[in-house]
């Protein structure tokens, strides 16, 4: 495939920088698209559970982007994993879940897993969806997790420091981890201030998942 095009499907302004600067440091040579719904996260947060509506509202989505060109498509908001596979379902070409890629390289890492995150609701989803892939592979892991309090406020009010700071802080308290995970794209702008023990891993979401879109279709 000579220039892939990767539709980038958005439920918050905040990880479309995150992932444009993997791409551009990862793959630029890929032809991406951004199509973002930012009432999604905000919808989720207010219903507490993900609908049959926000399911459909998901499918949607990928087949619109589907019908626009894309190669493949990468939903970048961690918290709707059911959402998504139900999109995958419904279209022809590749649907990667925002954390599918990280989880692969997590569980390469080690055993003890540590998952931060800064909105709540995604992570009951996300250590399902981890849980369920170590147990394919019959692999033992124990998985931590925690949600930084007050990061992502930050970050909208445009306290990118504070955010990042916050972050960096609270990923401190997981220095018996073999490996932690970032969850949010958006959080990938602190990881850079994260100083990782010995030995530890660190992973953001983004630039994970543009290694696996490139290997699979470049």
């Amino acid at each position: 495939m000579s220039r892939a095009r990767i539709a980038l499907v958005h439920a918050t302004a905040l990880a479309i920088d995150p992932i444009r600067e993997a791409f551009a440091t990862g793959w630029p040579q890929a032809q991406v698209t951004h199509l973002l719904d930012d009432s999604l996260a905000t919808d989720l947060a207010a219903a507490g559970e993900i609908s049959a509506h926000m399911i459909e509202r998901f499918v949607t989505l990928a087949r619109y982007s589907a019908s626009c060109g894309a190669d493949a498509i990468l939903f970048t908001c961690s918290a709707f994993g059911v959402a998504i596979e139900a999109a995958r379902a419904a279209v022809s070409i590749p649907v990667l879940k925002p954390n599918e890629a990280m989880f692969d390289e997590a569980l390469e890492c080690g055993r003890r897993i540590g998952l931060v995150s800064t909105f709540e609701p995604s992570i009951p989803s996300m250590v399902r969806e981890l849980q369920e892939e170590a147990q394919r592979r019959s692999i033992a892991i124990c998985v931590r997790s925690h949600t930084v309090a007050h990061a992502m406020a930050a970050l909208q009010h445009g306290d990118a420091q504070r955010h990042d700071d916050l972050i960096a802080h609270d990923c401190a308290l997981f220095d018996d981890c073999d490996v932690v995970m970032l969850a949010q794209f958006s959080m990938a702008r602190a990881a850079s201030g994260i100083k990782p023990r010995p030995g530890q891993r660190m992973l953001t979401s983004p630039l994970s998942a543009v290694s696996r879109l490139k290997r699979d279709l470049a």
